[in-house]
C-alpha cells in the first residue's frame, strides 16, 4: 500500500468533483456503518452508540484536509476520517495530538510506505484541523524526523521499551495526549509493545488509536481486550471493523478512550462537556 502524493489544486479540484460530493450525495440515502465490538465497554456507552451510528459512506473535512495533504486516512483504502471526524468532535482546536509513524519512504525498512510515500502528511493535516493544537510524531527512521511550526518529531523504535520510555521522558510530550495514534509497524505485537509503554500518556478524557489492525488478527485482539479492560478500569475500549469492499486486509481500528472523571481534573485545552454530533453531552 503506498502513501499517496500530496493533492495538487487541479487532482484535489478533481477528487472532489470525483470522489467527495458524489459521495456526499450517495450517503443521504445511503448507509454503512462500523461493526462495534464493545469489548469492555461500560453498559449504555455513548461511545459505543456514537460510533455505531456512523455512516462510513459520508465523507467530512477529516476526508478533506488528510487527502489534500497525502494523507490515506480517509479515501478508497481507509475509512477513517469517517470515525475520526466523530472521534474527535470534541477536543477543540488546542488539542494535543501524537502520531507513531511518520510514513517512511526507505525501502530498507518493514514499515516502508514505498518512494510515493509522503513522511508527515498526516501530521500536516492534524496540524489543519486543530489550528491552535500541538503535534507531535516519532518513528524509527531518523533520516525524516522533521520541525515545523506547531509540529516536533522524535526517534522511536515501537518493539524497544527503552526506546518507548526515552520517548516519553520528552519534555515536550510531558503533559500528555488528548489524541494518541499508533500507525507503526502494523503487527500485534509491535501494537502491544508500544501500547504498553504509551497507554499512560494518554491525558483524562482523551483517545488512544490504533490504526490498520489486520482482519485476521482481530480474534487475539478479541481476547486481549478483556484483559486490557481487566487492568485498565480508567480506559473503555471498543474494536471497529470498518466494512470496505476495497480494502478487506486491514480496515479495522482499536479505540481506547480514557475516563474523564476518574482521574481527576482534565488537563488544560480538553473539553470536559463537548457535544457530541447529535448534541447530547458525553
Amino acid at each position: 500500500m503506498l502513501t499517496p502524493r500530496p493533492r495538487t489544486p487541479l487532482q484535489y479540484r478533481k477528487w472532489l468533483a470525483g470522489s467527495y460530493l458524489p459521495r456526499l450525495v450517495a450517503s443521504s440515502v445511503m448507509h454503512r456503518r462500523p461493526i462495534v465490538d464493545a469489548c469492555g465497554s461500560k453498559p449504555e456507552s455513548q461511545l459505543v452508540e456514537d460510533l455505531a451510528r456512523i455512516n462510513l459512506l459520508r465523507p467530512t473535512e477529516f476526508c478533506r484536509v488528510m487527502t489534500r495533504f497525502g494523507s490515506d486516512k480517509g479515501r478508497r483504502w481507509h475509512n477513517y476520517t469517517a470515525i475520526y471526524a466523530v472521534l474527535f468532535a470534541g477536543y477543540g482546536r488546542s488539542a494535543r495530538v501524537f502520531e507513531l509513524g511518520l510514513g517512511t519512504n526507505n525501502p530498507g525498512l518493514v514499515s516502508s510506505m514505498g518512494s510515493t510515500g509522503r513522511p508527515g502528511a498526516s501530521l500536516r493535516g492534524w496540524r489543519e484541523l486543530f489550528p491552535e493544537g500541538s503535534i507531535f510524531g516519532a518513528d524509527i527512521d531518523r533520516g525524516i524526523l522533521f520541525q515545523e511550526p506547531r509540529i516536533r518529531t522524535f526517534y522511536c523504535d515501537q518493539l524497544d521499551q527503552t526506546a518507548i520510555a526515552a520517548l516519553w521522558a520528552e519534555p515536550a510530550l510531558a503533559d500528555g495526549m488528548d489524541i494518541l495514534i499508533e500507525d507503526g509497524l502494523h503487527t500485534f505485537e509491535a501494537n502491544l509493545s508500544f501500547m504498553a509503554g504509551s497507554l499512560e500518556h494518554v491525558a483524562p478524557g482523551g483517545t488512544y488509536v490504533v490504526e490498520d489492525i489486520e482482519s485476521r488478527a482481530l480474534p487475539a485482539w478479541r481476547s486481549m481486550l478483556r484483559d486490557l479492560a481487566a487492568r485498565h478500569p480508567d480506559f473503555e475500549f471498543v474494536l471497529l471493523e470498518l466494512p470496505n469492499p476495497a480494502n478487506q486486509q486491514d480496515n479495522n481500528l482499536l479505540v481506547a478512550r480514557r475516563d474523564r472523571e476518574r482521574l481527576g481534573r482534565p488537563r488544560r485545552g480538553l473539553n470536559r462537556r463537548s457535544a457530541a454530533p447529535d448534541g447530547r453531552r458525553r
